[in-house]
């Protein structure tokens, strides 16, 4: 049984006009589709998810440009990633025990739903977004920084804290940059089928390219990014 929810709005200091908000963002679809309305439509928090990734990603733009006005748009897009991303937004909803409270289907009871990173992450999202239909966006505002950023100096995060993902981190730097987008190949398999290692290749236009090696393609392509990234900060020190 979920725990009880005015517990958590003493944790996120909001109490919700409509409960019903709450439970929603707080409902994953594996029970949705269990228990469907009357109307037959699924209620979850996909949805929620979806605008409180936009209502977050705002939110947290408009906080850093207010208080890092020095900051240049690669650092603070740098910073944005890593305040925004599923590795982050998971520790918060840990510290909130937001496990505890949400409403999951039999099978996803069952293979640990309450403790999966993912699923913890787009449940936080989806909360944002009811305190948002809720209350608006002042009260969003407060969560938001409150809890997301506090009084800490992100000035201080390191390059390796920002970046946890180093093939989306070279994306979005490519972006910034107006170069090429990425692309990637395997250039080499190695060793036995169980215990294989791969050589990924990744090339940014005709000026930047690095390889990377790993016991899995994902492993050796973020391997392979984080080279490449290497090089771009070399060459463009101010992002």
């Amino acid at each position: 049984m979920p725990a009880d929810l005015q517990v958590l709005e003493a944790k996120i200091a909001y109490t919700f006009h409509d409960r019903n908000l709450l439970v929603r963002a707080l409902t994953h679809k594996s029970l949705s589709f269990e228990r469907k309305s009357p109307d037959g439509i699924a209620i979850d928090n996909e949805q929620l998810e979806f605008l409180g990734d936009s209502v977050l990603g705002f939110l947290i733009s408009e906080y850093l440009v207010q208080d890092y006005p020095s900051f240049p748009e690669g650092r603070l897009s740098r910073l944005k990633a890593h305040l925004v991303s599923a590795a982050y937004l998971h520790k918060i909803a840990a510290v909130l025990d937001l496990g505890s409270y949400l409403h999951l289907g039999k099978g996803e009871e069952m293979s640990g739903g309450r403790e999966k990173k993912a699923l913890l992450a787009n449940a936080l999202e989806a909360v944002i977004a009811a305190i948002y239909l809720d209350g608006g966006i002042e009260c969003t505002r407060q969560f938001v920084v409150r809890m997301l950023v506090g009084e800490w100096d992100l000035s201080h995060i390191s390059e390796s804290e920002q970046v946890k993902d180093y093939k989306t981190a070279l994306q979005e730097r490519t972006r910034i940059l107006k170069l090429p987008q990425p692309r990637y190949l395997i250039a080499t398999e190695n060793g036995p089928e169980h215990a294989k290692t791969f050589v990924v290749e990744v090339r940014v236009g005709s000026a930047h390219s690095g390889r990377g090696e790993g016991s899995s393609k994902k492993a050796a392509g973020q391997n392979a990014a984080k080279a490449v990234l290497d090089q771009l900060r070399a060459a463009h020190p101010g992002f």
